[in-house]
């Protein structure tokens, strides 16, 4: 029975040492995060203007249906009412976009919410569905 136990201990002390992986393979994840001047719902997805680096006004399209599926490349975080500026994070895996996650503010008549008047061409925002470039 003492040897028993004297096993079931041992395994326990070393199984995590063969538990990790030290392959050297591993995703190198990093992410920018911009802030946020005014988001523009679109029947196309969301026209997003945000400060670059360099303090200037910078403007990217997010469309629809990045927003529909479970592993889609986008995502949109509401903000509790206290936070009032939305921030854009922008995800890359090995060095290749991975998704951008919006954090916004809860209520859309808040003064970052904005509206595109109707039949303005948006669809210049929306060329590239594959990968997203932001200015930073």
């Amino acid at each position: 029975m003492k040897k028993l136990f004297f096993a079931l201990i041992l395994i326990a002390l070393i199984t995590p040492v063969f538990a990790q992986n030290n392959s050297g393979n591993q995703d190198r994840i990093y992410y920018i995060n911009v802030p946020v001047e005014r988001i523009f719902p679109t029947s196309s997805g969301y026209v997003i203007q945000y400060r670059s680096s360099s303090s200037v006004l910078a403007t990217i399209g997010i469309p629809v249906e990045w927003f529909t599926d479970a592993g889609g490349s986008a995502e949109m975080v509401r903000l509790p009412a206290a936070s009032d500026w939305p921030t854009m994070s922008v995800f890359y895996r090995n060095g290749e976009f991975s998704h951008v996650r919006l954090y916004v503010h809860r209520v859309k008549g808040h003064r970052t919410w904005g509206t595109i008047p109707q039949g303005t061409d948006v669809s210049r925002f929306f060329t590239d569905k594959e990968s997203f470039k932001i200015e930073h």
